[in-house]
């Protein structure tokens, strides 16, 4: 637990230290932008509730294996979905580049001041 806490700590600092970069606010916005529409997509096309709609929008560009529970059913759905990973995964990438660059920035800086 004392480790979660000490790593989730670390990322939070690296986190305040990443957002004085312009790319973060550029990156950020963009995926912000992304995720926005996606939401409202799926909200409109498929009927889902804006919080199942944000949760596929945002699990399906992460790169990861999970199952968000949720398909879509119609033909513009799936259309949009193969773009939108295209587009939202690229993205999603390189804001997680920015966070982990920034980490491994911060432990550099902490291990080269002990």
């Amino acid at each position: 637990m004392i480790s979660f806490i000490l790593t989730a700590w670390r990322l939070v600092k690296a986190l305040f230290g990443v957002m004085k970069m312009r790319l973060f606010w550029a990156v950020f916005t963009t995926l912000a932008l992304i995720l926005l529409s996606g939401t409202l997509f799926y909200h409109q096309t498929e009927g889902w509730p804006y919080m199942d709609a944000f949760y596929f929008a945002f699990i399906s560009i992460m790169p990861t294996g999970l199952d968000a529970g949720v398909v879509p059913t119609s033909t513009v759905s799936k259309i949009f979905t193969m773009i939108y990973l295209m587009v939202g995964m690229g993205v999603m990438l390189a804001m997680i580049l920015i966070i982990g660059r920034a980490v491994i920035k911060f432990e550099r800086e902490e291990t080269t001041h002990k």
